[in-house]
């Protein structure tokens, strides 16, 4: 005999089922951020069809202490693991997956301060990052820049040292206080630098003409005679030894909470829609068996990525958690392995469910005020961030050859 199901709590019904990864930190951390969540997904259709940038939401986010979650609890901050980290990510994209591309690059530098940077260093980053302080991205360059150098020049002059070039994709650096920047010192070796926001000769433009992603500010920055404070130079190499694995699941954290929203926005209209086929299976839509199995599936899609990134996040967490043990670039490798088997699954999962969607909603749903379009149009953008054409054969050679994934990738002419 079945159990009687029928007393399960009414919001069982329609909010359960998205899972946890099993983390009482997540859980405590999830219902903290819930109404912060809850108050950037209300408008979310409303900025994107008036291109309002989120600048008040990003000023949400520091207020409530979520853009210093990694940073650690000797120093006054939550210090969350990176699984919990991912999780909330997952949310914060289901709201609004825009600012989440707007602050991958502010967490990838944490990342870095947390990993490579001295203590002094460190003190100085985190006690911004506890105040609010949000860092921005410029590293890459169109035109003819070059794979293995920038033309982005740091000088040192009878002033002091100084900054001068363009970048573009520099994501989130409208919304920032601080700006992280690759360069090319006076022998061509490569540098990073940090400047600030708001120093002379720093334009942040919101020029970014993407089909996907149009809130987050990923357009073009001049850097022109910009001071530089010799302490924020420092010698170019990968940011952090896990780097390029944390930035990949940035992306594919993003793309999960995109179908999280997208599955939830689906159900929403199919349960209100009051018309209906002649040639449907049933009279009414919310009823149709058909139309039942395409939002099953667009939900199923994004559970299962959602999945993966848990899981993904979990070997990415014994990585960064190494400390310099024998075994570090093992587990580096391992957790890049896991994120590249899972980019181009996740990224498919997300496309493909993402445009499922229009199948059970009708005509109707392609209007440009539902905003629904803009879940593909995003996803669509991210995938094509790190190209996901290339790691089904990194990780085919791995199986194959033994090879490991190769180090840190370029874009640029050769």
């Amino acid at each position: 005999m079945a159990y009687d199901r029928s007393n399960l709590p009414g919001d069982f019904k329609l909010g359960a089922a998205w899972g946890s990864n099993g983390d009482p930190e997540y859980d405590t951390l999830s219902q903290r951020f819930q109404p912060v969540f809850a108050r950037i997904r209300e408008n979310a259709v409303k900025r994107e069809l008036g291109r309002d940038l989120p600048f008040d939401e990003i000023d949400w986010l520091r207020e409530a202490g979520f853009t210093a979650l990694r940073v650690p609890k000797a120093h006054g901050g939550l210090g969350v693991s990176l699984g919990t980290f991912f999780g909330l990510l997952i949310e914060l994209s289901e709201a609004d997956s825009n600012i989440t591309q707007a602050l991958r690059a502010h967490y990838g530098f944490i990342e870095h301060i947390r990993a490579e940077a001295p203590p002094a260093r460190q003190a100085r980053w985190f006690e911004r990052f506890l105040r609010g302080d949000v860092i921005g991205a410029g590293w890459s360059e169109l035109g003819n820049a070059k794979q293995a150098s920038f033309s982005t020049e740091l000088r040192q002059t009878p002033d002091g040292w100084k900054l001068n070039g363009t970048k573009f994709y520099t994501t989130g650096t409208l919304f920032a206080d601080w700006v992280h920047v690759g360069a090319s010192d006076a022998d061509g070796n490569g540098v990073s630098v940090v400047v600030s926001r708001r120093a002379p000769g720093v334009e942040a433009v919101d020029d970014w003409n993407g089909m996907g992603q149009r809130l987050t500010a990923s357009g073009t920055t001049h850097f022109q005679n910009v001071t530089v404070d010799e302490a924020d130079i420092v010698q170019e190499r990968a940011p952090f030894v896990y780097s390029e694995g944390f930035y990949q699941l940035v992306h594919l954290a993003t793309l999960a909470g995109i179908g999280r929203a997208a599955a939830t926005d689906t159900a929403a209209i199919l349960r209100a829609r009051k018309r209906s086929y002649s040639n449907a299976p049933t009279a009414l839509a919310p009823e149709d068996p058909q139309l039942l199995q395409v939002v099953g599936r667009v939900r199923g899609h994004a559970y299962s990525a959602g999945a993966i990134v848990n899981q993904a996040a979990r070997a990415l967490d014994l990585a960064a958690n190494a400390g310099g043990a024998d075994h570090e670039l093992a587990l580096v490798a391992e957790a890049e392995l896991e994120i590249w088997q899972a980019q181009t699954v996740v990224s498919q999962l997300i496309i493909d469910s993402t445009a499922a969607l229009f199948d059970a909603l009708g005509a109707s749903a392609t209007l440009r005020d539902t905003g629904l379009d803009r879940y593909w149009r995003n996803a669509r953008t991210i995938t094509s961030h790190n190209p996901r054409v290339y790691k089904d054969r990194i990780v085919g050679d791995f199986a194959v050859n033994g090879r490991i994934p190769p180090g840190q990738w370029r874009i640029g002419r050769a």
